[in-house]
């Protein structure tokens, strides 16, 4: 292959390259910010941690809905978990603004324990089903729990999974199309590869030595 045809393809690749990098690095830009802050709220969580937030609310639930929710409490007992009434979701998050149509159920024949998780935060409720006294324990544990929780993708939505496995894909292409140009100028810079083999021997090292 001569000079100048390898000089055209190597053109072809850098620009190749350089333009899925770019467009990976504006496409996942605010991803890998949002990633790295949160990275380091994660590694240091007693540096930025805030006391809870308890919310304590207790209300009276319908004649009607009570009705419903002790006849399902057989079924429930039997069953990991039941459909409950749709009046009953739009009644606990009109009165007491919580969303149950997710929550873990645990039934007994006295009354319904609902457990409902969210990033930052939890809620429990309790629903007397001999009178339909209904207690509710809110707890929030601030903005930094909050975006922690959605980086490591707890109590997310399906939506929130996708977009983290999309910003692993872009974060994969910017780096790969980052080591192929890097490769492609190594030949001008000669420290690309040992900085490149110190990237890779630090963390190595750290593991062998404080990891067991």
């Amino acid at each position: 292959m001569n000079t100048a045809t390898s000089n055209l393809r190597r053109a072809y690749w850098l620009k190749t390259l350089h333009e899925w990098h770019w467009i990976t690095s504006a496409l996942a830009l605010v991803g890998m910010l949002f990633f790295s802050v949160t990275g380091i709220t994660l590694n240091n969580v007693a540096l930025f941690e805030a006391p809870p937030v308890v919310t304590n609310r207790q209300a009276q639930l319908p004649d009607q809905l009570l009705s419903q929710l002790s006849a399902l409490s057989e079924q429930g007992m039997e069953e990991e978990s039941v459909a409950l009434p749709p009046g009953f979701s739009t009644w606990s998050r009109t009165i007491l603004g919580v969303e149950t149509r997710e929550a873990t159920q645990e039934w007994s024949d006295r009354d319904l324990n609902l457990s409902m998780q969210r990033p930052g935060g939890d809620a429990w409720m309790s629903v007397n089903l001999s009178d339909g006294k209904v207690k509710l324990q809110d707890t929030d544990n601030g903005a930094i729990a909050y975006f922690n929780d959605l980086h490591k993708g707890h109590y997310t939505s399906r939506w929130w999974t996708w977009f983290i496995d999309a910003m692993g894909i872009s974060c994969l292409i910017f780096a790969l199309t980052g080591f192929f140009i890097l490769f492609l100028h190594a030949k001008n810079r000669p420290a690309t590869w040992p900085l490149i083999g110190l990237g890779l021997l630090i963390p190595i090292l750290l593991i062998l030595l404080s990891i067991h």
